[in-house]
């Protein structure tokens, strides 16, 4: 039987710190970091070593983030392009005409952004979906919260979670658990559901009263609505109407040929937020050399300028939570070597694994042991680390139980993903809250009581299925 070390004691003390901190809406950030030093001193046993992990962690961290501050600060730079010329109000209007209540709004952009979602993964969704959707939501009176509440739920926790389409997520944990793929994905439709109704209707019921009390409202400094010293120049070159119509028929062309594109060479995640990326950097170049006539050229590193301030302002807070987190798993080899037992699966797959190795298994406590490890290895922010783990335990406790592999896989699957993928972990859901302009800390927030309520009631259900 695994034993911990006292690096696991460590790490799961700071843990336990950080989630009341977050409850009692303090900065965690100090934390974070004493905890990455004390961590690299009890892992080297020098006090310069782990001041050197300090910085190290927080390299590895922004070198693992790099690609979304880069995807959000080049969808800003090309959002601010869009409403400093007025072509997004024309980009708008069809949307704006179909939604006309904030309920319509955070179902339709709910749905939508599941069904991208479930082809090219969240993140380029999310780049794709929320400079056009984020202002129609606005304009029918959803405040960005909610927007980014429905995105984030539909698309990191729905869609990815399910993975029906391109099942890298079922294909890890079925190979894990030594069943077929298909097996996973049949048994999670039950549980998808159950989890998307309970959580995307708990989170609506949370919005609609906070809207009603007062407690949110139309955000009026969202990042499409940012004023700036280095655009006031925008204002001296106004566009024709027709020029308007033309422009933002281009970015919606430009972006259909993106999704097509994505269909045909079958580009996922990271290659598919490359493409969107690249095509919102020459969307903003023809804007601004249209809109800004001689003084273009300048003007588009304004541009630039402005989207990558606002990535580094938005990602600052994130980096230390992250980088303490990514101490869980492989960011701990990297950063401070193979000092780990060697049969160590890294911090946190290695406390989910203890805590399954000291319970009795029925099947109520098999499937709640489940759900919790599944979450526990979704603390690390990426959701997919810990499914291998929640599925070779499925196959462990099905033994015991007598049946139900599939479906204790796809519940683990779910609540990894939900958590890490994810809907609770601040740094994982940052592209939704950065695209948003919310705090992604207070969108982790919002996210918990609908979150946990679909877990548990999922895993109920998942009970009666074994």
């Amino acid at each position: 039987m695994f034993e911990l070390t006292s690096l696991h004691w460590i790490f799961t003390l700071f843990i336990v710190l950080i989630v009341i901190a977050m409850m009692m809406r303090r900065d965690t950030s100090i934390i974070c970091i004493i905890g990455i030093f004390l961590i690299g001193y009890m892992a080297k046993g020098t006090i310069n070593q782990a001041i050197i992990g300090i910085f190290n962690s927080f390299v590895y961290a922004l070198n693992e983030l790099s690609g979304t501050i880069l995807i959000i600060s080049l969808i800003v730079a090309m959002s601010k392009a869009l409403l400093y010329t007025g072509v997004n109000e024309i980009m708008v209007e069809p949307f704006a005409r179909a939604i006309r209540t904030p309920s319509m709004a955070y179902w339709i952009i709910g749905v939508f952004m599941m069904t991208i979602s479930w082809f090219f993964w969240p993140s380029p969704a999310a780049a794709l979906m929320g400079a056009v959707l984020l202002p129609v939501g606005l304009r029918v009176g959803l405040p960005a919260m909610g927007v980014a509440a429905s995105m984030n739920l539909f698309g990191h926790g729905i869609a990815l979670s399910s993975d029906w389409v391109i099942q890298g997520a079922p294909k890890l944990t079925s190979a894990a658990a030594g069943i077929p793929v298909q097996d996973v994905v049949n048994a999670s439709v039950p549980l998808i559901l159950v989890m998307g109704l309970v959580t995307v209707s708990v989170a609506y019921w949370i919005l609609k009263r906070d809207i009603e009390k007062g407690r949110l409202s139309i955000e009026k400094d969202t990042v499409l609505i940012h004023s700036s010293d280095s655009l006031d120049e925008v204002a001296a070159f106004p566009l024709a109407t027709r020029a308007k119509k033309w422009l933002a028929a281009m970015v919606l062309i430009l972006f259909g040929i993106d999704v097509a594109v994505m269909v045909s060479f079958n580009l996922r995640g990271g290659d598919a937020t490359a493409l969107i990326g690249g095509t919102a950097i020459l969307i903003m170049i023809i804007i601004v050399l249209v809109a800004h006539k001689g003084k273009g050229i300048e003007q588009a590193t304004n541009y630039l300028v402005e989207g990558f301030k606002f990535g580094i302002t938005v990602f600052g807070p994130v980096i230390p939570i992250a980088a303490f987190f990514y101490l869980g798993d492989s960011g701990f080899v990297t950063i401070f070597g193979k000092v780990l037992p060697l049969d160590s699966q890294g911090l946190v797959n290695d406390l989910g694994l203890v805590m399954a190795q000291n319970v009795s298994i029925s099947p109520v406590i098999g499937a709640f042991t489940i759900m919790i490890v599944g979450i526990i290895t979704g603390l690390d922010g990426s959701g997919f680390s810990g499914i291998s783990l929640v599925g070779s335990l499925a196959k462990l406790f099905s033994v015991s139980i007598g049946s139900g592999t599939a479906t204790l896989t796809a519940l683990g699957q779910i609540a990894a993903i939900f958590t890490g993928g994810g809907t609770l972990v601040p740094w994982s859901l940052i592209a939704v809250a950065a695209i948003c302009n919310v705090n992604p800390f207070e969108l982790a927030r919002r996210n918990l009581l609908p979150v946990m309520a679909g877990l548990i009631v999922t895993t109920v259900v998942a009970i009666f299925l074994l």
